[in-house]
């Protein structure tokens, strides 16, 4: 496993993250998670990425289950607020009531004293920014948080909260985590660039698309257990699944033959091709899958094959 620091700060976490999304405490088990966890911590994984609507509040705790007896100071966990956690009017957004109640829980379940990297999990529209950035500095200074980050912000979103921390001697978000992949490059264009022009790592989730960049769904098939075939995991596939798509991932399969990598590694090494990504976050469900995904780690693709990847699915500018 290799390691890479989050912009421009000394935090240094494994080019393949664990994440929690549709995974820990809803579809793999209690021990199975434990399991899965420790594998993942075992082949160097040190950041674990999670947030506290995931099945409300179960996958944090079970991924503080999982990693109770795991050396804290060796771990990197993340996780974010923004969804309602109840019908409750102050239970959802980033006031800085709900954002010190969301960490105080968060930190509750996942059984530590503090959390490494703490994100907006989407830009709220309802609560000044200042009172964001404010709150972010509190709890950071008052030790319960080391950094804070964003997730699915605009560009211009995340200039303005670090002008705001500039101008108010505070702390800039540390991170940006995108939806990004080869088959979602829209960031590129906007929100990717200016994050790196501020100095903001990239931490990209869904980078195998929700496992279409797998090939494990090609010519209609759903394997019984993957994501496609639960239809409580796969509302968000949607256009994922359109046979076009997969029609053109599977055209990525000659070039695992050049490059001995499985489709699955291919698409984890052309994210970690740029220099900004810090890290790119898996959703395994078994340990084979953890196992697999981590040998991208290190990956170097070369010119021509990004060249052939970007003719089959370019960039914004492309």
């Amino acid at each position: 496993m290799e390691y890479r620091r989050v912009g421009q700060s000394g935090l240094q976490v494994s080019e393949i993250g664990l994440g929690s999304w549709l995974t820990l405490g809803s579809a793999v088990a209690t021990s199975a998670s434990d399991d899965l966890v420790l594998r993942a911590f075992d082949l160097g994984i040190n950041f674990f990425d999670t947030a506290d609507v995931y099945e409300n509040g179960a996958a944090e705790e079970a991924l503080g289950r999982a990693l109770r007896d795991l050396p804290r100071q060796q771990l990197v966990i993340a996780t974010k607020c923004f969804f309602p956690m109840s019908e409750r009017p102050n239970d959802r957004g980033l006031s800085r009531k709900h954002i010190v109640e969301s960490v105080d829980g968060s930190l509750r379940r996942l059984g530590s004293d503090y959390i490494d990297l703490h994100q907006c999990h989407r830009f709220d529209p309802d609560t000044p920014l200042e009172e964001t950035v404010r709150a972010y500095e509190d709890l950071i200074r008052q030790g319960k948080l080391l950094h804070w980050g964003v997730s699915v912000w605009t560009g211009a979103q995340i200039r303005r909260a670090c002008e705001i921390a500039d101008a108010t001697g505070g702390y800039r978000p540390l991170s940006s985590q995108p939806s990004y992949s080869i088959l979602r490059r829209d960031v590129e264009a906007d929100a990717m660039p200016v994050a790196h022009e501020l100095g903001l790592g990239q931490l990209a989730f869904s980078p195998l698309a929700q496992g279409a960049l797998t090939g494990k769904y090609a010519d209609g098939a759903r394997p019984i257990g993957s994501r496609a075939a639960d239809p409580q995991r796969n509302r968000w596939m949607g256009a994922l699944l359109a046979e076009d798509v997969l029609a053109r991932v599977e055209q990525l399969r000659p070039l695992t033959a050049d490059t001995g990598a499985s489709l699955a590694q291919l698409a984890l090494a052309w994210c970690l091709r740029r220099p900004e990504m810090a890290s790119v976050i898996v959703g395994a469900t078994r340990a084979d899958q953890l196992e697999e995904n981590c040998k991208a780690s290190g990956m170097r693709l070369s010119d021509e094959t990004l060249q052939q990847i970007d003719a089959l699915f370019p960039g914004p500018t492309g």
